[in-house]
Order: C-alpha cells, then structure tokens, then sequence
C-alpha cells in the first residue's frame, strides 16, 4: 500500500470549522499576513499532490460558476484547471452578451439564480465593487477575479 504524504495544510473533506469555510474572497486586504502564509502552504501541498497524482477528488461533487463579464482567458482558465484538477467540476460563463444579462437581468439576479447550481461563484466585472454586491447578494461564497480597473 503506497504512503500518504504528510499534509499538515491540506483540507480532506467538508471541515466547516475551518476560519475560511463558506467565506467570500473579496479583497487581499480581508488576509492578515499569517492567513496568506497558510493559504500558501496549502496551495504548495495541493501543488505537490497534482504534481505526483495529476488529479484528485478533494472537491468531488462540488459545482463552480465562472461568471466573468469581461475576457479574460488566464483568469478564468486557471479557476476552471484548479477545479477540474481538485476533481470539482465548472459552469463556465464567460460570454456574459448572451445570457440573461443581455435581457436585462440584473447582477445580484444573477448571482442568486447560480448559487442554486453552484457551491461557489467567481466573478469577474468591470465595475469597482461589483464583487461586494455580488457577495451582499449571494448565500454562497464568492471569489473576486477582478473588479472594475
């Protein structure tokens, strides 16, 4: 039976006690410098598991909505390979013009209509702070790709 590497970081399974569980990911500035360093450890460990695995079910069962209202292929690409690496899967919504948006359905609309098929949502947009409202609106944890300039 092959060893488990020693993951002192890294979270198996739903640990809703963690300090991060079900929060929104907003702004850097919400991260004290020791909560940077642990989200890094984790990431490394993460890393290294892909990199002797290639894939892995930690997030198994587990839906992200890729909502980005502007191109932006490396973001999006990078959520989209994390999730899929991690063994979650992705909505990805990337060509906003054709969606309900253009009918003129309104971002925290949106976002609660996701929320009901996704465990977390990523949004990207043009306008300073519409990841807060996105976040105000939304039940479920989302993550800021980028606002406004």
């Amino acid at each position: 039976m092959p060893t488990q590497p020693n993951n002192s970081h890294l979270p198996f399974g739903d640990q809703r006690s963690a300090p991060w569980y079900g929060k929104d990911i907003i702004s850097v500035k919400q991260f004290s410098r020791e909560d940077l360093e642990y989200i890094f450890a984790v990431a490394h460990e993460m890393h290294d598991m892909v990199d002797h695995v290639g894939t892995f079910d930690l997030l198994k069962g587990k839906i992200l909505a890729n909502l980005f209202y502007e191109p932006s292929t490396r973001t999006s690409s990078s959520f989209t390979a994390a999730m899929e690496r991690l063994g979650g899967s992705v909505i990805p919504i990337n060509e906003v013009k054709y969606s309900s948006v253009s009918k003129g359905e309104s971002l925290p609309d949106t976002v609660r209509t996701l929320e009901c098929y996704a465990d977390v949502i990523v949004i990207r947009h043009p306008e300073v702070g519409s990841a807060a409202a996105a976040a105000k609106a939304a039940r479920k944890p989302v993550i800021n790709a980028g606002d406004g300039i």
